[in-house]
């Protein structure tokens, strides 16, 4: 009788325990990780080769063990570098699809506009080419504590190309023109005039357009009056091919500049060639020697040359996350944000990565400049700042 009791009582245990262990949360086995990207749109050209980097990258991770074992899932989703989508877009990866990170965007606007979502859900995330410096900081000087970047700031971009201007162009008037609904491109025209006049050299001009606007003859035609020796035109490709070829139309010889935003390779055939001999400011060239491995793996994936600068920083992007998360165990929150905040000299593609966590800014980021020279961008130079 005590033998048939103990084992009633001993498989009553057993299917007690197998219940407990059917009721009980499963461990994720995956790692998941949000990334905002424009693959559509007016930005689709860098965000389609960011998010083949950024794929790359996870490749290469869950390839040499993951994060403690785990492997990290990408969820990617179209921002269109539109913010209302983009808003959108991070309440689902926050909410539905619970990612502990997420990587982009690449636009200063699209970065603001997301910043109350991510930063109320305590998911840390990390910029890939938003300049803006409000991407990170607030207007009251305090650090926006779960907003991140990868790359250097306007103020750095814009102080580089003013002094360039002078040092290396031998400028000594320049003109500004800039959209002045978007933010990137009214904030690096201000640092451009700032450098250039603290160098000694004069604003002759400094002429404004709307967003949407592809006709800048007026504006163009008070900027031949003013003879400048250069002409800085901080925007998105686009915007700057056309103005070069309205600026060419109109007679205007003066040296275009402007800043990353004429990265793609379609500024040649939308300027029609007139874009020819500009210099612009950019994050890295595809002459360094440290990247020339991610190239060769990127065209032997791709079949293709990545379009600078995105693809780098969103690969830079994902090496930094995962090493933050390996010394969490995983997890998000704070202890993510703490582990990004204390990274220093972590070996990444641009160099070694050292953040300052009183601006979740990288430190010491070096710029390069380039020249749009017989239809491709050809490497000028690596340019400190003087000051």
């Amino acid at each position: 009788m005590k033998i048939k009791l103990y084992l009633s009582l001993l498989v009553v245990i057993m299917l007690l325990g197998s219940v407990l262990t059917a009721c009980a949360p499963s461990q994720p086995q995956t790692i998941k990780i949000g990334h905002l990207v424009a693959l559509t749109g007016p930005s689709a050209t860098w965000g389609q080769s960011e998010a083949n980097a950024v794929t790359m990258a996870v490749e290469k991770i869950n390839s040499e063990g993951g994060i403690n074992g785990k492997k990290i899932e990408i969820i990617a989703y179209d921002s269109r570098a539109d913010k209302l989508e983009a808003v959108n877009v991070v309440k689902r990866m926050v909410e539905q699809d619970k990612v502990v990170a997420i990587i982009g965007p690449g636009q200063s606007g699209v970065a603001n506009a997301v910043r109350e979502v991510n930063n109320s859900a305590k998911v840390p995330l990390i910029a890939t080419t938003a300049t803006n410096p409000k991407v990170t900081v607030a207007d009251d000087g305090s650090v926006v504590p779960y907003t991140f970047r990868v790359c250097f700031i306007d103020p750095f971009q814009g102080t580089v190309a003013g002094q360039f201007a002078i040092a290396d162009l031998g400028a000594k008037t320049a003109a500004i023109l800039y959209d002045v609904g978007d933010e990137y491109s009214q904030f690096l025209g201000q640092y451009f005039v700032e450098a250039f006049e603290k160098k000694g050299g004069k604003i002759v001009a400094n002429e404004a357009f709307r967003s949407g606007e592809l006709d800048f003859r007026a504006q163009l035609g008070k900027i031949k009056d003013a003879n400048p020796d250069v002409i800085f035109i901080p925007t998105m490709q686009k915007e700057a091919a056309l103005a070069a070829k309205q600026a060419r139309d109109l007679g205007i010889t003066a040296t275009l500049m402007g800043g990353d935003g004429w990265g793609s390779p379609d500024i040649f055939e939308l300027s029609g060639g007139a874009i020819e001999g500009g210099y612009f400011v950019n994050i890295t060239a595809m002459e360094d020697p440290a990247i020339q491995g991610f190239l060769a793996d990127y065209r032997a994936k791709y079949n293709a040359d990545p379009v600078m600068p995105n693809p780098v920083l969103g690969y830079d992007a994902a090496l930094w996350l995962a090493n933050a998360l390996k010394s969490t165990g995983g997890e998000g929150g704070e202890k993510l944000k703490a582990a990004l905040e204390a990274t220093k000299d972590l070996q990444v593609l641009t160099g070694k990565l050292t953040i300052d966590p009183a601006t979740h800014n990288p430190l010491n980021k070096p710029a390069v400049i380039q020249q749009c020279k017989d239809g491709k961008f050809v490497y000028v130079k690596t340019f400190v700042t003087t000051d």
